[in-house]
């Protein structure tokens, strides 16, 4: 069930590519709470992925504010925002290595500074989806497209976020992929229902009834839908 008070609120969203183009993004207006687990549906080119990379900080936006936990997010708190609600793309982006080196990046970087990478935790995230440790030592050119998104997602998880911002995770893998990334990602949104959120965007209607609690539908940069089940 989710919480009363929202984690991140989005009023009146806009964007625009550039100053005399149409708007991209228009008057979106979204509360995500603790234990949302929310799908975003609708056509290619409705503004899906925008909104997921302007809800993350990633974007500029034109008009609008985005709020973390009722807040106004100041410049110098976007690195620590940006731990906390972390998008993941459906093509993960990993460097030369292992997995395990790539599992290690977050930590190199500033707002990681002062934790450090902890292997028997990224184990146990991925023996949850019955990945042993000899996945550690895999170069990221061995991996599948599956094996790719769930060392992608095993690697945000690690960082214990608080909103997890989903671009259609499972796009082009089959079926038992698909299930490995969705009991990966809500097995850890129920281990802290009450404080953690997670937004799949999904072409799925298959997928949405499997992982939603409620749906949001867009058209043309507007959110033109809600149902709350």
């Amino acid at each position: 069930m989710a919480t009363a008070s929202p984690l991140l609120t989005a009023t009146g969203l806009g964007r625009r590519r550039s100053r005399s183009d149409a708007w991209l993004l228009r008057g979106v207006n979204l509360a995500i709470r603790g234990g949302d687990r929310l799908a975003i549906t609708g056509p290619t080119g409705a503004g899906k992925t925008l909104l997921l990379r302007a809800l993350s900080l990633l974007d500029l936006i034109d008009e609008g504010e985005v709020r973390w936990r009722e807040k106004p997010i100041a410049p110098a708190d976007i690195p620590f925002y940006r731990r906390q609600v972390i998008y993941l793309h459906q093509r993960p982006t990993f460097v030369e290595g292992t997995v395990e080196d790539n599992l290690r990046l977050p930590y190199s970087l500033r707002a990681s500074r002062g934790d450090h990478f902890d292997r028997h935790k990224a184990l146990k995230l991925l023996g949850s989806v019955g990945r042993g440790g000899d996945l550690l030592s895999r170069t990221d050119q061995d991996l599948s497209g599956g094996e790719r998104q769930l060392v992608a997602i095993a690697r945000a998880l690690q960082l214990e976020p608080t909103v997890l911002l989903l671009d259609e995770p499972t796009a082009s893998l089959d079926r038992e992929a698909a299930q490995s990334i969705e009991d990966l990602v809500l097995g850890w949104q129920r281990q802290n229902a009450r404080e953690r959120a997670v937004v799949f965007v999904s072409h799925s209607p298959e997928q949405v009834g499997r992982v939603a609690d409620r749906i949001l539908s867009m058209q043309d940069g507007c959110i033109t839908g809600r149902e709350v089940r």
